[in-house]
This record gives C-alpha cells, sequence and structure tokens, in this order.
C-alpha cells in the first residue's frame, strides 16, 4: 500500500497546494514513526485503510473519514487521557479555510475513537469498526497487538499495568456489541470476544 499517495491524493482533492501536502505529510510521518509508537503506528493506519477502502461505497462522507483515519492517533501519548481531542484539534487546524469537508463530522468521527460508543452518525461508527479490527485477528496476530500495546505502556510496572489493561478490555465485553456496524457484528464480535477473554485470563 502507498500511503504517501493516498494521503496527498486526498489532500489535493480536498484544497490543499502541493507545498502544504508535502509538508503535512512529512509531519505525519514523523509522527507515526515515533520510537515510542509500537502499535499506534503507521501499519496501524494501513490496516485501517484497508478495511475503509473495502467499506468506502457504504460511506456517506468518505473524505472526512479517511481523513480522519490518518489523523485519529497524530498526537499519542500512553500517560495522557485527551489524546484523542489533541489529534482532533490538530486535524482541524491544518485544514485550509476553503476545504470542502464536513469540520464538525471530523472533530466527533476522531474523538469517538476514545470510547468506542455508538454513535449517531453511521460515518463515525464505521470508523470505530475500523479501529477496533484488530480485536478480532486470529489469536497469534492478536497476541502480537496486545504485546505492542504493553511496550508502549512500558513506563507502568505490571502491577498498574494488568488491572487497568483487564479493566479496559472488561468494558468491552460489558457492551451489548463491541463492533457498532452488523457488517463487523457479523463477521467479527465472536472472535473479538474470544480473544479479550483470553487476554483478561493471561492478566489476572
Amino acid at each position: 500500500m502507498n500511503l504517501k499517495k493516498i494521503y496527498s491524493d486526498l489532500l489535493l482533492n480536498i484544497g490543499f497546494n502541493e507545498k502544504e501536502n508535502q509538508q503535512n505529510w512529512s509531519d505525519l510521518e514523523k509522527a507515526y514513526s515515533k520510537k515510542s509508537r509500537h502499535y499506534h503506528n503507521l501499519t496501524h493506519l494501513e490496516e485501517m485503510i484497508e478495511c475503509f477502502e473495502t467499506y468506502s461505497e457504504r460511506l456517506q462522507n468518505p473524505n472526512e473519514i479517511l481523513f480522519s483515519i490518518f489523523y485519529h492517533d497524530f498526537i499519542y501519548s500512553s500517560s495522557k487521557k485527551d489524546n484523542e481531542l489533541k489529534s482532533a484539534e490538530f486535524a482541524l487546524s491544518i485544514l485550509p479555510e476553503n476545504a470542502k469537508l464536513d469540520k464538525q463530522l471530523i472533530f466527533d468521527a476522531i474523538c469517538a475513537t476514545q470510547l468506542h460508543a455508538h454513535n449517531s452518525a453511521e460515518d463515525v461508527n464505521w470508523l470505530i469498526d475500523f479501529d477496533l479490527k484488530i480485536l478480532a485477528k486470529d489469536w497469534n496476530d492478536y497476541k502480537i497487538y496486545f504485546e505492542q500495546i504493553r511496550k508502549e505502556y512500558r513506563i507502568y510496572p505490571d502491577f498498574l499495568y494488568k488491572p487497568g489493561r483487564a479493566k479496559a478490555l472488561k468494558h468491552f465485553l460489558e457492551n451489548e456489541f463491541i463492533f457498532q456496524t452488523n457488517e463487523f457484528r457479523s463477521l467479527y464480535e465472536d472472535q473479538a470476544r474470544r480473544n479479550i477473554e483470553k487476554e483478561i485470563s493471561l492478566l489476572i
């Protein structure tokens, strides 16, 4: 996947000039390539964009959702709780005034990746599901994922990390559904729940 071309085509399409385009890509690549990012990196973006490309025809506002994918983890620190808000604010701050986008939708979509709760905007539900699809990988890939997350939280000792992670995972299981679209529920819900239950059993 040529992530840079997908990004550049999007920005040119919504009102950025070539110079802005190049600088913004450089900033984005730098942000997602930090050494501290073991999971929330360019590979995560590629996997989300694969989902986007599969389901883009189901979206009312595909450009907004694609832009949101690129920026939803732009600001990421495991010790902070406002990453999504800061990422949303940054995403809006770089948009040209004449950008042909629904800015409120972008802001809401990025912020929604914090709690992953059902949203009144169906496009946002698709974005949430793209973000959570990792939960339904086969066990070996899922294991790599949660090991990468542990590395991102390496500043926390096990006695703090394990109960915190277990609590976050149990929250998913307590919801009626993990995924917000019928498509993802039918394809991935059962596998995601099995993976989460298995990971919790390793934490407690």
